[in-house]
């Protein structure tokens, strides 16, 4: 069966729209729409680039860097796709990918003879990886630089695993801190991150609809069993720092003042300063009025506080 033009033709351009968003792009129409929509703004030469670049740091108008952005849109929807594993929606990637790309546009050095692009392209990666991040998880699980890399080298290799079972069985803990120069403790902490997911506390457990999560949280707070205990001990513990007060020297009644009884506590480089002393003198005089005070603590019975 013969296509008529007006079908070739329709075809013809919703192929182009595919070609023009790249490969791996998704047949979603808004995602079309918004490539066809980008793709009406011009790629920038070098020196038009550089010409823009070097007005919009002289005058910092937006419409020069209005010009730059619109012409690097194209980049954002390539680098989306590197992170379309992460559960993250493409457009949501592509919003935060632009907001890097204007990020860079702001900070970007004309001076130093490289493509916009190539500066922006961190920027752009930087914004599409916290947003992954937080759709994660509603609780950072990754807080510091190094968690932030172990969180998707992980990520990286638990979809390699899925995917490709065959490729052999994933590196062990020690292994991957070994590579990344972090500690092993850190690698098996984000492993275990990223094995539990979020739980809403109100969640019901069992048949029981009144009994929730939360409901079985323990308490952070001591009961009273507990503040009485810390009561006594602390008011024999005061009892003991008193007897050995009398038969003190100044410099004993200095750290016990300051050191043993304060809060907070003065550091021993303070104390020595204060008392012409070194920082090993004072941790001696501290240590001879804690025996004393531990061997009246333990005249009475209370050994757990020595």
């Amino acid at each position: 069966m013969n296509m008529t033009t007006q079908e070739t033709s329709a075809r013809g351009s919703k192929a182009a729209k595919r070609r023009a968003a790249g490969p791996g792009i998704c047949d979603d129409p808004i995602v079309l729409r918004y490539m066809a929509e980008i793709g009406r703004f011009p790629l920038l030469s070098v020196e038009e680039e550089q010409a823009l670049a070097r007005k919009y740091v002289e005058t910092r108008e937006m419409r020069y860097a209005q010009q730059l952005v619109n012409a690097n849109l194209r980049f954002v929807v390539k680098i989306a796709q590197e992170f379309r594993g992460y559960r993250v929606p493409l457009l949501d990637l592509i919003q935060e990918g632009n907001l890097g790309l204007m990020a860079g546009v702001k900070r970007f050095d004309p001076t130093r003879g490289y493509r916009l692009v190539s500066y922006a392209v961190w920027w752009i990666r930087a914004y599409m990886r916290l947003a992954a991040m937080r759709e994660f998880s509603l609780v950072r699980v990754g807080t510091t630089q190094a968690q932030r890399k172990l969180f998707f080298t992980l990520r990286a290799a638990i979809a390699e695993r899925e995917v490709g079972a065959g490729r052999g069985a994933p590196l062990p803990p020690a292994e991957l801190a070994r590579r990344l120069g972090v500690r092993e403790a850190d690698v098996q902490m984000m492993e275990t991150r990223l094995a539990a997911r979020d739980t809403s506390l109100d969640q019901a457990i069992g048949d029981d609809p009144s009994l929730s999560r939360v409901d079985r949280l323990a308490a952070d707070t001591p009961d009273a069993e507990e503040i009485v205990s810390r009561r006594e001990v602390g008011a024999l513990v005061r009892r003991g720092v008193r007897e050995v007060t009398p038969g003190a020297t100044p410099k004993q009644i200095y750290v016990l003042k300051h050191r043993l009884t304060a809060d907070p506590p003065q550091t021993l480089q303070q104390i020595g300063k204060q008392l012409h002393v070194s920082r090993e003198r004072v941790r001696q005089i501290e240590g001879a009025l804690l025996t004393k005070v531990r061997a009246r603590l333990q005249a009475r019975g209370v050994h757990a506080a020595a």
